[in-house]
């Protein structure tokens, strides 16, 4: 089961953030399936349609996109097998629209994250995320 969740994640964040494919959120991301955490450390996405209006404003700010994997560990290789995936993760991208409310600054910024993801029969039931997301707010201000 981990090696199947790890390519999952694999597949997730290639698909849907670097390939910048929206269908692959329908197919993978449940309908009553939540994301935590992004883009705010309070933010809960419930459902693909809500995520993809997330994932709407953040490619129109940041259309160049990629994000890497660092690293990732399935709970079974830790313990007793299970359905979490954990991912360090950078994100790169430049700043050149205005998805998140900041006019374009045209600067290159990234962004270190994680991601703690919860499959069952290959869908995301749940995902918490942390970010920092309010230094890339600061960057887009002018104020980092």
């Amino acid at each position: 089961m981990s090696e199947t969740n790890k390519a999952l994640a694999r597949r997730w964040f290639e698909e849907v953030w670097n390939r910048k494919n929206a269908a692959t959120i329908d197919e993978m991301f449940h309908p009553n399936g939540q994301s935590k955490g992004l883009p705010d450390p309070d933010s809960v996405i419930h459902g693909p349609e809500n995520f993809k209006q997330v994932h709407r404003n953040f490619l129109s700010s940041f259309p160049d996109l990629h994000v890497s994997l660092e690293e990732l560990v399935a709970e079974g290789e830790l313990v007793a097998e299970g359905d979490w995936v954990a991912v360090r993760w950078v994100a790169t991208m430049t700043h050149l629209g205005e998805g998140l409310g900041y006019a374009p600054t045209g600067k290159a910024l990234s962004m270190n994250g994680s991601s703690f993801t919860r499959f069952q029969q290959g869908q995301i039931m749940e995902g918490w995320n942390q970010m920092d997301f309010t230094r890339l707010r600061l960057q887009l201000q002018n104020k980092a």
